[in-house]
């Protein structure tokens, strides 16, 4: 399966990643995340209020959707956004995918969802990735699920070759969460990815997905 980069580190701002998406093939992002599917499938089984937080291209979204699942999708693109917001047109799915656009170091929605995620949010410069993530945790509706799935090796078609990851268990301590959590599935996975050029290697993901208590 393709792997698509939900690219958002945001301290470029929209126009920065408006100029990228751009330039991406439309298609790249479109289909669902493997990790994604799989922990939804075995986690997040009853379909409510979900939130994707640097949604790209909406694959996770639209997936979502078309189990049932009312999606805010959120990137810091328009471009990107208008092109989530045409294929749930194309899919029957306007009426569950509702696109937003936000600078997730500015601002995020608001509002109780049973499942939050946030895949690949990385970019080419550094953001609070932390912060960002101890905010989108209360966002999470009592029993809910946070599920974020990030990169934890350099891929030959990622920006930054000399970045390092922590493992997952130092990655989601440093969310910063406090009481009132459950950890369903902490785990660095490794897969066979393709890069958007058609590269084919593979490479390690932290995968984290805590549920907050009832």
């Amino acid at each position: 399966m393709t792997e698509h980069t939900h690219t958002h580190a945001h301290t470029h701002g929209a126009s920065y990643w408006d100029e990228h998406y751009a330039v991406v093939d439309p298609s790249w992002g479109t289909r669902p995340n493997a990790v994604v599917v799989e922990a939804v499938t075995a986690l997040a089984t009853t379909p409510g209020r979900a939130l994707d937080l640097g949604c790209g291209h909406g694959g996770d979204a639209l997936w979502l959707a078309s189990l049932g699942w009312e999606v805010t999708a959120v990137d810091a693109s328009s471009v990107a956004l208008a092109r989530v917001a045409q294929a749930a047109a194309d899919a029957g799915l306007t009426d569950r995918v509702g696109v937003a656009q936000h600078d997730l170091q500015v601002s995020m929605p608001t509002g109780a969802f049973d499942l939050v995620t946030a895949t690949y949010l990385h970019g080419p410069a550094e953001f609070p990735r932390s912060e960002v993530l101890h905010r989108a945790a209360g966002l999470v509706a009592p029993g809910g699920l946070l599920l974020v799935v990030e990169h934890a090796s350099v891929s030959p078609w990622a920006w930054k070759k000399d970045a390092t990851f922590p493992p997952p268990a130092e990655s989601l301590a440093s969310f910063d969460l406090g009481d009132g959590w459950v950890t369903e599935r902490l785990a660095a996975p490794r897969r066979t990815a393709t890069g958007p050029a058609g590269e084919v290697a593979e490479v390690t993901d932290n995968v984290i997905a805590v549920r907050r208590e009832p």
